[in-house]
């Protein structure tokens, strides 16, 4: 007896291992695998150029690892599904949930109407270790603050569900006729922009379990305190694997805690954590990519610069930190955890540019640019978002570089222009006496940019701007 076709619809579940949907799919008939961009429905939110790159070839791995049995589509995905379903007579379909707002309202229409016309539809969670709207107060309102929200909520006798094995003999249906390649789908820009950051990554399932192994070979037992410095490999480095669903946090969280209980593996978990409290607060406040949550900070009066947007957007401040740090982004389409923090802190407060500047520069460039982490990172940064930081915490760059950087061999790689500097002025060059930025090659304004601003007077312009935001509001 032929089994029935049944869809499963990759979408951020790039992978086949721990992937509760399309174990449904396999266990249910002859799987579909589809995969379909949907621009349309992501309106301001669809894909940034670095993000349609590594999608490219996480979705190239993904069909290698199902034997090229992948079909791929490009539109409408309701049309899309009715056509497939009408053509094939496929019985149900299956899908991992989506949490950003316009994905929720897509696929409950879709669910409607496919339930409507007889088909059936199941969703599951393989992106996040709880679901959302599971983590709330004792009076049934969401957290505020990331402690309570993870030790009080999330950890409270809620395990997260174990991972789950590829499913064994899955039997593939494709799509011969009807569906398009994944080079035909367009992801790739025509400049070639994408070429220079491939050789920091192996996207793909495959290249997030590497990823993962040496994490743990080599980061893991020193994260708590490594992960705060930019030149050393102790940070995960995953969150793109993450992002595009090429590795679950369920196998993160277990493998990691099978390894035993030490402040390192209790820190990485709670960062895992800090991913789902995002998602908490996406889920919980739609609005979060453009609202402050903090509506105080509505009447803050920021200034609009173009020159110094663009300067801080193309490594060009003068200020080493923050231009490694950018120049680090744009060459690699990632930037260190630390770094994110002196970048987010020096546009905002020191430029005084508006933080939607940086979450959409992020969006586009970011291969791990997520919804959910990248609006309520920048709102935490920018002091107007749950549990942040507040706006008053500025972050000196020159001294964050001092402590985190103590070598200089980041800003070095980055910045090589001034990596001659001894390290007593890598971090602050205009104020390196003139026989030592002559023996060292260097004119300031020609062969690196004098800083665009004046550290401490935009500091203490930053936080004559927040009083006067209290005044306001008092």
């Amino acid at each position: 007896m032929t089994k029935d076709i049944v869809i499963h619809w990759f979408r951020q579940d790039l992978r086949l291992l721990d992937n509760p949907a399309f174990m449904l799919a396999a266990v249910r008939g002859r799987v579909l695998p589809i995969y379909i961009l949907d621009d349309d429905n992501a309106g301001d939110h669809a894909m940034g150029a670095a993000s349609r790159c590594w999608l490219h070839h996480s979705l190239k791995s993904l069909n290698e690892s199902m034997n090229g049995t992948l079909s791929v589509y490009k539109g409408n995905p309701l049309d899309i599904l009715k056509k497939i379903i009408a053509i094939h007579d496929v019985k149900a379909v299956h899908w991992n949930r989506c949490y950003e707002p316009w994905s929720m309202v897509r696929d409950k229409t879709i669910k409607e109407n496919l339930n409507a016309s007889g088909i059936e539809v199941q969703s599951t969670n393989g992106s996040l270790l709880w679901e959302p709207w599971e983590i709330k107060k004792d009076d049934g309102t969401p957290y505020k603050v990331f402690t309570p929200f993870y030790r009080n909520g999330c950890l409270q006798d809620r395990f997260p569900r174990e991972p789950l094995p590829v499913p064994a003999n899955v039997e593939y249906f494709q799509d011969i006729d009807g569906s398009l390649s994944v080079d035909q789908i367009q992801l790739l820009p025509d400049t070639g922009w994408d070429k220079k950051f491939e050789p920091f990554w192996t996207m793909g399932e495959a290249g997030a379990q590497l990823r993962f192994q040496l994490f743990i070979d080599e980061g893991l037992s020193q994260y708590k305190d490594g992960r705060n410095l930019p030149s050393k490999p102790y940070v995960s480095r995953l969150s793109a694997h993450l992002h595009f669903g090429e590795i679950s946090p369920n196998q993160l969280w277990y493998e990691v805690k099978n390894l035993g209980d030490n402040k390192n593996i209790d820190h990485f978990c709670s960062e895992l954590g800090w991913r789902e409290f995002s998602y908490s607060q996406l889920y919980h406040n739609p609005d979060l990519p453009t609202k402050n949550l903090q509506k105080k900070f509505d009447t803050f009066p920021w200034l609009e610069d173009q020159i110094l947007l663009d300067a801080w957007k193309n490594g060009q401040t003068g200020v080493p930190m923050v231009d490694a740090g950018m120049r680090e982004l744009w060459q690699s389409g990632y930037m260190h955890n630390r770094v994110r923090m002196i970048v987010g802190s020096f546009l905002i407060k020191n430029l005084r540019q508006h933080w939607h500047h940086g979450e959409r520069w992020f969006w586009d460039t970011l291969v791990d640019a997520d919804l959910a982490n990248n609006s309520a990172s920048w709102q935490w940064i920018a002091g107007c978002g749950a549990d942040a930081a507040p706006y008053f915490r500025i972050f000196n760059p020159v001294k964050q570089g001092q402590k985190f950087d103590s070598e200089g061999k980041y800003v070095r790689q980055f910045i090589p222009e001034i990596s001659s500097l001894p390290d007593k002025y890598l971090f602050n060059p205009w104020e390196a006496p003139e026989h030592i930025l002559k023996s060292s090659g260097i004119k300031l304004g020609v062969d690196y940019p004098k800083p665009v601003i004046d550290l401490k007077d935009s500091r203490n312009a930053a936080l004559e701007a927040f009083q006067s935001l209290k005044q306001d509001i008092s």
